[in-house]
């Protein structure tokens, strides 16, 4: 019975310890960003400009796969990360500029929508969520659009 309840304080005291490492709690780190553990840290923010964050992409036969790819520019003095890309629904894929952006420097997100999920002759809205350390849009949500013709 005492050990039994000294395993458990340890376990306590253990998963205490380990939730208490940061010493910035502005600090919020994401599953799998290895090195960029201090990108939403408030000190390293800086600014981006999307060039495109809405596109059309007009006709696709169904069956086709789109790719679209929305640009941004680090306007900023720090280097820029984004933490999080995450599609919409399961029918779209993302890819993205991976490490710093340097000021003064553009990266790209790029989504791949799969026409097969959905019925044809159907128009299609669909959206790309983006998380970053900018301070003037932290998280932007990329739009596009365009229609599912049948096959003939």
């Amino acid at each position: 019975m005492k050990k039994a309840l000294l395993y458990c304080v340890c376990i306590i005291f253990f998963a205490a310890l380990i939730a208490g490492c940061s010493n910035n709690p502005d600090v919020v780190t994401q599953p799998g960003a290895k090195d960029q553990a201090h990108q939403l840290d408030t000190a390293n923010y800086t600014t981006i400009k999307w060039i495109d964050s809405v596109k059309d992409f007009g006709n696709v036969i169904h069956g086709d796969t789109v790719k679209i790819v929305f640009n941004f520019l680090n306007t900023g003095s720090r280097p820029l990360y984004l933490a999080e890309v995450r599609p919409g629904c399961g029918c779209t894929l993302a890819d993205y500029t991976k490490g710093a952006v340097l000021p003064g420097q553009q990266g790209q997100v790029i989504a791949q929508y799969d026409s097969n999920h959905g019925a044809p002759n159907q128009q299609v809205h669909k959206s790309v969520t983006v998380t970053c350390n900018a301070k003037n849009s932290s998280r932007t949500i990329l739009i596009f659009n365009g229609f599912v013709k049948a096959k003939t």
